[in-house]
């Protein structure tokens, strides 16, 4: 059987049903996992289905972990409420603001930040996006807009175009980001079509969420290839996962098959402190070393920051680990193997 055929023939996983039926689940966790389910939804695409990789199920099947919900795990981890002038808009940077153009992926991740309200409603009204151009042309400082969702590309060729082709005319924007994860995991939607309406006078920028070398796939890396020959600057944004990627190993194999197909690899995200995510979590002296590791074995340009987004909507910061500590009038500067070395700077 060809790969097509099996990927025609591999099922799209939207519940507790369909994910037992795929012996993904045991009969045995099924209460447990119908618990999951009522407080965050359950989808697979057929493209992650057909790939038998641990790392890859680990970050889409449900777990019964799930329902261990933590004191310190937030609804809204990142704020995205708090700055929200306008349906449809977060507006926390004085220069950019996020359209939640859809609430709809995919895929759910198990991660997920925005885990309790992706998949409640479908796409923004056109009254709503109405009132986003109405607020982005009250507010000049705004020069970015970032589409995210759900995942944006979900949405039609034709409604993100006309979306477009709307923020085109707001003359203080000079330019529009993309955040999705459609390229990998249903990479057959990034059609001649959607990569025309993106080949633009605004400028389109595609930041594509991957976590796990294996989600590199041949056709992963077409839609890579259509996104770069229309002229769409490529980045990546990766979480840090226990059970995925946090591992040296794991992290340099993803960031050298991106920067393989022309895409940078952007942001590292410590993971959010989103509900029933806590089995998921590391933390920031585990990531500080992985990137110490990292900086010795990779190019710059395979080189993350490594962020973490301050609960509360107050922002990301880098939280890398430090190369420079303060030694009388001059420093100490350790380098990528962790020898210290002492410098002055005047």
């Amino acid at each position: 059987m060809s790969k097509p055929d099996r990927l025609a023939k591999s099922p799209v996983i939207t519940g507790v049903d369909t994910l037992l039926r795929a012996g993904l689940a045991a009969a045995g966790d099924r209460s447990a996992l119908e618990q999951v389910e009522a407080s965050f939804r359950i989808r697979i695409s057929p493209e992650v289905m057909a790939l038998d990789s641990p790392g890859i199920r680990a970050q889409f099947v449900p777990d019964r972990r799930e329902l261990d919900v933590r004191p310190e795990e937030l609804a809204d981890p990142i704020g995205d409420d708090a700055h929200r002038p306008v349906a449809g808009l977060t507006h926390r940077y004085p220069d950019r603001a996020i359209l939640h153009a859809t609430q709809t992926c995919e895929v759910y991740c198990r991660f997920c930040f925005r885990r309790e309200g992706v998949g409640q409603s479908g796409a923004l009204s056109e009254a709503e996006f109405d009132s986003v151009i109405r607020y982005l042309q009250a507010i000049p400082e705004v020069r970015e807009v970032i589409f995210t969702g759900g995942d944006p590309l979900v949405l039609s060729p034709r409604r993100l175009g006309d979306m477009l082709d709307r923020l085109q005319e707001v003359a203080s924007l000079e330019t529009v980001r993309f955040h999705t994860r459609v390229p990998v995991v249903a990479p057959g939607r990034v059609s001649e079509a959607l990569v025309s309406v993106l080949d633009r006078r605004l400028p389109v920028w595609m930041v594509i969420h991957t976590n796990h070398p294996d989600e590199i796939t041949p056709a992963a890396e077409l839609a890579f290839r259509r996104l770069v020959r229309a002229g769409v600057p490529l980045l990546s944004q990766t979480v840090l996962l226990k059970g995925v990627n946090t591992d040296v190993y794991t992290l340099e194999a993803l960031f050298r098959a991106l920067i393989g197909n022309r895409v940078k690899p952007y942001y590292l995200h410590h993971p959010d402190l989103a509900k029933g995510t806590g089995h998921f979590r590391v933390t920031l002296a585990e990531g500080q070393t992985i990137m110490a590791a990292l900086r010795g074995r990779l190019s710059g340009i395979a080189q993350p920051i490594y962020v973490l987004d301050i609960p509360g909507g107050h922002g990301k910061v880098p939280v890398g680990p430090g190369y420079l500590r303060p030694a009388g009038d001059g420093w100490i500067v350790t380098d990528p193997q962790g020898v210290e070395h002492a410098y002055r700077d005047i």
